[in-house]
């Protein structure tokens, strides 16, 4: 805070710009990309809302997969395998290209 600057008199600058905070209530944020998901535990969320744009501003314990779940049970349920250090491997190896890493673990079964 600046000094001399309350927390209430931030609140009544922030509506005057048209600003407005919400803390949302989360248990989990997953971000998914193409090279794997990102996925933050215990996070802290606050949607800021200013002339029409909304922002999220997210923090907490971060942990980064390589490939989603749901990449690796499609894998298995397509091979067949049901290893998944196997299925992740063979994904590592493929360089994540799902067909080629089935087609791999078809071929080897």
């Amino acid at each position: 805070m600046f000094p001399g600057f309350g927390a209430g008199n931030m609140e009544k600058m922030m509506k005057k710009l048209g600003m407005k905070m919400d803390n949302i209530d989360a248990k989990e944020v997953v971000i998914k990309s193409e090279s794997g998901d990102i996925k933050i535990k215990n996070p802290q969320v606050v949607k800021t809302t200013m002339k029409g744009q909304v922002v999220f501003q997210v923090s907490g314990d971060i942990s980064e997969e390589e490939f989603s779940e749901d990449d690796i049970e499609l894998i298995m349920e397509q091979s067949g395998v049901k290893d998944r250090k196997k299925v992740t491997s063979a994904l590592k190896e493929n360089n994540g290209d799902i067909v080629e890493t089935i087609m791999k673990l078809k071929g080897e079964k």
